[in-house]
Order: C-alpha cells, then sequence, then structure tokens
C-alpha cells in the first residue's frame, strides 16, 4: 500500500505556490498517495494564534516579500510580489479543487491546484472570479462550468468545512503544511524533512 501525505493549503498562499510543483514532484518520485485538504485558513489562523497578513507589522511585512523574492530568484520560479487581486477569497477555488478531486481524482485536482496558483501570483488574475476559476478549468480540458457549479454545492461546502476542522484537529497553524506517518511539516522550505520522511 503507498504511503500517504496529507496536504493542507489555502489556494492563495503565496508559500503553496512556491512549493507546490516541488511537492507534488516528491510524490511522484516516492509513489505518495496524496490527501489534498484545502481548506479555510482564515478560521485556521483564528483558532491557532496567527496573525492575517496586513494585521501584521510593517517589518514582518518587509521581510515577507524580502523572502519570496530570494526564494524566487532560488528556484527560478516567476512570481509576482505584489499581485493585482491580492489580498484575495479563494473560498471558490479552495470547493472547485475538491470537486476537481472528486470528479476526476487526484492528479488532475493537483493540476488545477497548481494553474489557479499561478493565476494569481504569475498571470495576474483574480482567482476568487468564478468566470475566471471557470477558464482555468477549462484550460486544462475539463468542463470548467460542470466543476463550478459543483463548487457551489452543500456538499462541497461540507468537504470544505471537513478539511478545515481537520486542519485545526491535527494542530495546523500555516500554509502548506505536510503530514507524513502523523508528523506535521509546516512551509515549503520543508520540504527536504518531508522528502526524508517519504523516503523511509
Amino acid at each position: 500500500m503507498a504511503k500517504k501525505c496529507e496536504y493542507f493549503f489555502a489556494p492563495h498562499s503565496t508559500w503553496a505556490y512556491i512549493g507546490h510543483e516541488r511537492f507534488v514532484a516528491l510524490t511522484r518520485k516516492y509513489g505518495i498517495q496524496v490527501e489534498l485538504k484545502p481548506c479555510n485558513f482564515g478560521k485556521v489562523l483564528s483558532v491557532s494564534g496567527g496573525v492575517p497578513l496586513a494585521s501584521r507589522s510593517p517589518q514582518r511585512q518587509a521581510y515577507r516579500l524580502a523572502e519570496m523574492r530570494r526564494w524566487s530568484e532560488f528556484l527560478r520560479l516567476p512570481l509576482n510580489l505584489q499581485p493585482k487581486f491580492f489580498p484575495v477569497q479563494s473560498e471558490l477555488a479552495a470547493k472547485m479543487i475538491i470537486t476537481a478531486q472528486l470528479a476526476h481524482g487526484t492528479d488532475a485536482a493537483l493540476e488545477l491546484t497548481g494553474a489557479i496558483m499561478r493565476a494569481l501570483w504569475v498571470e495576474e488574475k483574480n482567482i476568487a472570479d468564478a468566470a475566471t476559476l471557470e477558464a482555468i478549468a477549462s484550460s486544462l480540458e475539463h468542463d470548467g462550468g460542470a466543476l463550478l457549479k459543483s463548487a457551489e454545492t452543500a456538499s462541497a461546502e461540507a468537504e470544505y468545512q471537513r478539511f478545515t476542522d481537520e486542519a485545526i484537529a491535527a494542530n495546523v497553524f500555516g500554509s502548506p503544511w505536510y503530514v507524513v506517518d502523523g508528523e506535521g511539516y509546516w512551509g515549503q522550505d520543508r520540504l527536504d524533512f518531508v522528502e526524508r520522511a517519504l523516503a523511509k
């Protein structure tokens, strides 16, 4: 049986975007079964002591931008440090990823996740906009309208809330968050440790 890795994240998370493709590559390298769990990090932060970006001190906000630039240059990964549509509400995007996973499987959902993240952090698109999300899904040869309709259902909302509750129960407090063999790893800069865990 393949080893599993839970992947908690918010689609608008800078650090989830920076780590996403490397994480996907690791899971394929080691034949890992990903449990994709986009969730409500506003709620997660509210119970874990986190501070929303807009409420952080100027020093912390400036350092975040410096780290983003460093990682972008180091990984040669395109990244707009201050994209046009950020901050942004990503609940609908998260629920579309959930419905893509249910309809088409985890690989398709991971691909859609990457496309949504790139749309925000590279392509200056508004991932809170339903038409934009539909177009992104359609560009991957999905029925974007059908996925969007499914994302707006009560069942998608229930899954979104379930993943959020699971994140809180697992003591998650940041995005991305990876869980391997019951042990949590916070942030794309912990992927070296995640790989060691996956390789065991």
